[in-house]
């Protein structure tokens, strides 16, 4: 019972995707239609990403380049701006919450080594908030982007038309918070040498990282994809198969569920489709608010054709509340568990860095859509 109930405040999305589609099963009982709501390229994606970035961590890549780039700077404020483009640009390509999974342990070393621990709080908040936006560049960057960018049948260049100009606004405004961090004397001496990287390792994921950017870009067929990433792994580390995050993968067959017997109850997809078009912009900002980005991505997709402007608004949505984002929420859980830090005292820089945030990017958002 107590690892039950440990399991159920460790997966709370889950828990609230599975109950809204047993709910909506009233309504439209179940039947062999269901198969055809899941968008299977997308969880085969989902996964094969998740095996790839698994690997690329333990073959010791990620650690390095932290490593490296961390012990040349010179400076409190030089080292706040590391740590956090570290995890706005590695963001694009391995997801945010691998991202701040990686590199959030990794600032409370470094900062409490260096003797600047006060600044914890401020980096982590930043790190967070820069993961969420730097992830919403490209489709690889968290899972609402590969839903939404499968979904709508996205080109690339489509894709890019909409998401680069943020992430460059973005990336200047985390830049200049970075810049309101003090500048003192912050010299990085990291004890022992840097773990070997296990090159057979690293060099088959990125062969796998690349199989799967090739399904991203449509130049290969998903179930190829998926029998390569497979094979390959199983050839490398099996293990690497319990890495995948199985819970968000039901959590998107769940909500697939929902949304798809919404669309079959008449007056539920009229209202939805009547709220949602014209604002996706806002109503994927504030949906995800509550639910987080990603169920908000999946449950309004069923009811616009507008991509541009809800692929904007579930990404900048990220910002604001912890469970908006649930990349946020790994964030706030190593914070709390570093020996003398508290949840509270995160929150009360969190929640006014990311509010005041989402007010002023989804504002100018609004100007240009």
């Amino acid at each position: 019972m107590q690892r039950l109930l440990h399991w159920m405040k460790t997966e709370p999305m889950l828990l609230a995707a599975g109950a809204a589609a047993a709910f909506s099963c009233l309504f439209v009982p179940p039947s062999a239609d269901y198969l055809g709501y899941l968008d299977w390229r997308v969880l085969a994606l989902l996964f094969s990403l998740m095996v790839t970035v698994a690997g690329l961590r333990q073959a010791g890549l990620f650690g390095r380049l932290a490593r490296g780039l961390c012990t040349r700077v010179k400076t409190s404020r030089g080292l706040c701006f590391v740590l956090v483009m570290l995890c706005f640009f590695s963001s694009m390509l391995v997801t945010n919450d691998v991202a701040l999974l990686t590199f959030v342990p990794f600032s409370v070393l470094v900062l409490v080594l260096t003797g600047h621990k006060q600044l914890l709080v401020w980096v982590v908040v930043l790190q967070t908030v820069a993961a969420n936006l730097g992830s919403m560049l490209t489709p690889l960057g968290n899972p609402q982007n590969l839903y939404l960018y499968t979904f709508y049948n996205m080109s690339a260049p489509e894709f890019l038309s909409v998401t680069a100009p943020a992430t460059l606004a973005c990336l200047a405004v985390t830049a200049g918070l970075c810049l309101l961090t003090p500048a003192r004397p912050a010299a990085v001496e990291l004890d022992g040498e840097a773990d070997p990287l296990n090159h057979r390792l690293l060099w088959l994921c990125l062969s796998m990282f690349a199989v799967c950017l090739l399904c991203v870009l449509r130049l290969i067929d998903w179930p190829l994809m998926l029998v390569l990433v497979v094979v390959i792994t199983l050839a490398a580390r099996p293990t690497l198969l319990r890495q995948a995050d199985y819970a968000l993968l039901l959590t998107f067959v769940f909500f697939f569920i929902f949304v798809g017997n919404l669309g079959r109850i008449p007056a539920a997809a009229a209202w939805l489709q009547g709220l949602v078009q014209g604002r996706e912009l806002v109503c994927g900002a504030l949906a995800s608010q509550v639910i987080s980005n990603v169920p908000a991505a999946v449950l309004l997709s069923g009811f616009t054709d507008k991509a541009a402007p809800l692929l904007l608004g579930v990404n900048l949505g990220g910002l604001g509340t912890p469970v908006a984002s649930l990349a946020s929420l790994i964030s706030l859980k190593i914070y709390a568990r570093t020996p003398g830090e508290s949840t509270g005292r995160f929150l009360k820089v969190f929640l006014p860095v990311n509010f005041g945030l989402l007010a002023v990017l989804l504002a100018g958002a609004m100007l240009v859509m």
